[in-house]
């Protein structure tokens, strides 16, 4: 029986993806609810779309249910406890798979929050400012020399028509 069979009717909308590639894809585009992973996929492997997922902040709360026959190739990568995800290991009924969504839903909320932007410290916002006032005489005095030189350049012209 295939996963999206096993889902509760009703409940899920289910986007496919055909490869590893295919799902980060529909990943980035879709922002779905729930990821559910196979560990060995085509082209792109379960293990990379894993660290894809995990380096972007928007995607790492998603949560995440982790499936493969072979849990000792997911430990190799991954150790346990798996903090921030659900693993179900093939083959599984629905039972577990409902109970591994759960799981992946408590386990996604974990997550550290993202970093907050870094705040300038109030020594570089003064240093800061104080270069603000700096440029901005610096405008005021090029300002005066560029029309003190204006004038110059029009009695210069001006002198130059008297002796033609």
């Amino acid at each position: 029986m295939r996963v999206k069979d096993m889902l509760p009717k009703g409940n899920f909308d289910v986007v496919e993806a055909k490869d590893g590639v295919d799902g980060i894809s529909k990943i980035h585009s879709e922002q779905p609810n729930l990821i559910m992973l196979d560990f060995l996929l085509p082209r792109k492997s379960g293990w990379e779309v894993y660290q894809e997922i995990q380096s972007d902040h928007n995607l790492k709360v998603i949560p995440l249910v982790l499936m493969s026959g072979r849990k000792n190739e997911v430990t190799e990568k991954i150790s346990e406890p798996f903090e921030y995800f659900s693993f179900i290991e093939k083959p599984f009924d629905q039972k577990q798979l409902v109970a591994a969504i759960k799981d992946a839903m408590i386990k996604s909320k974990k997550h550290p929050a993202a970093p907050a932007p870094q705040a300038i410290p109030p020594a570089d916002t003064t240093s800061m400012v104080q270069e603000i006032v700096d440029l901005n005489n610096r405008l005021s005095s090029m300002e005066d020399e560029m029309s003190t030189l204006k004038k110059q350049v029009s009695q210069l012209i001006k002198f130059i028509k008297t002796k033609l």
